[in-house]
């Protein structure tokens, strides 16, 4: 079982910069793929960065490429999604997911393939 904690949200203007983590419980935290999604007011929750075990990998929405980075500490347990130049459209309740099925290099694009989530963090972007 890994439990999964995000923190870092919160309310930031137009053009700012965030840094969201998520902190995971469990010995094997450095074997699993980690994806960050985001669920907006009325939209389904959508895809936004992941990266693999092993972080040789990563992969970004195209709505937050070159804007955010995703990075892993697998010492510490934890990985991050630093958001630069937020836009009101980035406001979305942000959660973390582990995939424990992944290989070294394989991460998920999709909500199923991930096992585990965390309860999220509000983002919001002010115009």
């Amino acid at each position: 079982q890994v439990q999964l904690v995000e923190s870092g949200g919160g309310l930031v203007q137009a053009g700012g910069s965030l840094r969201l983590s998520c902190a995971a419980s469990g010995r094997t935290f450095s074997r699993y793929a980690m994806g960050w999604f985001r669920q907006a007011p009325g939209k389904e929750r959508e895809f936004v960065a992941a990266i693999s075990w092993s972080a040789g990998n990563t992969y970004y929405a195209d709505s937050v490429k070159g804007r955010f980075t995703i990075s892993r500490d697998n010492a510490k347990n934890t990985v991050t999604l630093q958001m630069n130049s937020l836009k009101p459209e980035d406001t979305a309740v942000y959660y973390c997911a582990a995939d424990q099925t992944a290989s070294s290099t394989g991460l998920g694009l999709r909500e199923p393939e991930y096992d585990y989530w965390g309860q999220g963090t509000q983002v919001t972007v002010s115009s």
